[in-house]
């Protein structure tokens, strides 16, 4: 099989060659410079011979275009630094207007997504990430999950008319970004669809009805779309209807539900498996090599995708991660 052959076949659930695998994560230097970003990028998926690419650009270029300050940490293992935020009170939501993808941070995105088309051909699939509304309004509200909290207390109103227009944003990009050639969108809910931090019925209320939107919107354009629901003790059987091809989350983590019973409650291929900031991060090739075989295990080998739980940290020893392919290879 070929990489596009072998994704397709897992998410349909048909047999496949080997499971096929990805891993992606952050490059706190490269990541400002469109040029720089897309080699980051490639490298990172030709020296692995991953099967797809999924684009993972800083966090920031959602939100920079509503004037969000946000400066380089000047550290190669640290997340860019918040500096300014056009959010300084509640009313401020309902200024907010939607952005136009060929403008700015977005424009930028889009330009790198054409210069991974050109590198990648039709070789393999490529996704981009996107945030959810709640995750770009934490951003927008300076990187605050609190703030956007205090919002919804204070003026849930006013937080929904910040949350369309973000989704009216987005909806635009993400089409845009398709029609530059990326063949679907990792939708990540950055950990607000979880005990916690809300209630199920808070997140009905401002997080489910613009995911649905959202995902709506782009179904007929996208061949790749993956959700992805971050943390521990996530609202999986809330999330696991939504109209997806695969569904990402950290199955190791407290409170989650394994892949295998992740498969079978949502009837979706399943992605994940590894644990990025411990077994990948610190343990030895031997057990990264043994947390795959469990995976491989709990799945079957069948509608799975093998991937980080979460974004893979830029201190990962490469060694690991050549033992994770050389264990599909």
């Amino acid at each position: 099989m070929n990489k596009k052959e072998r994704v397709d076949a897992a998410l349909r659930g048909k047999p496949v060659d080997r499971v096929p695998v990805s891993m992606w994560g952050h490059d706190y230097e490269r990541e400002w410079n469109v040029q720089t970003f897309v080699e980051a990028m490639i490298e990172n998926f030709t020296r692995y011979d991953w099967d797809f690419l999924k684009v993972n650009p800083r966090a920031s270029y959602h939100v920079e275009g509503w004037k969000v300050r946000v400066r380089p940490s000047g550290d190669k293992y640290k997340p860019p630094i918040f500096e300014d935020t056009p959010i300084k009170s509640t009313a401020d939501w309902k200024r907010l207007r939607p952005l136009e993808p060929t403008q700015g941070a977005l424009a930028e995105q889009l330009r790198a997504l054409q210069l991974i088309k050109y590198h990648l051909g039709n070789d393999a699939y490529f996704v981009q990430t996107i945030f959810c509304p709640l995750g770009v309004a934490k951003y927008l509200a300076g990187n605050s999950t609190e703030a956007v909290l205090h919002s919804m207390r204070e003026d849930r109103k006013a937080l929904h008319t910040g949350l369309r227009t973000i989704l009216e944003t987005f909806i635009t990009f993400a089409i845009a970004c398709m029609e530059e050639g990326a063949s679907g969108i990792f939708y990540a809910t950055n950990g607000w669809a979880r005990e916690g931090i809300l209630t199920q019925d808070q997140y009905r209320e401002f997080g489910e009805q613009y995911d649905l939107e959202f995902l709506d919107a782009i179904k007929g354009r996208s061949k790749f779309t993956i959700l992805h629901n971050c943390g521990p003790r996530i609202y999986f059987d809330l999330l696991a209807n939504y109209p997806v091809h695969a569904i990402s989350w950290a199955a190791t983590l407290e409170g989650n539900p394994d892949l295998r019973e992740g498969k079978r409650r949502s009837g979706k291929a399943v992605m994940g498996g590894i644990s990025e900031k411990t077994v990948l991060r610190t343990g030895t090739p031997d057990q990264v090599q043994e947390e795959v075989q469990k995976a491989l295990e709990l799945t079957n080998g069948e509608h799975f995708i093998l991937a980080p739980g979460c974004a893979v940290p830029p201190d990962v020893p490469p060694a690991n991660l050549e033992a994770v392919r050389r264990m599909l290879s």
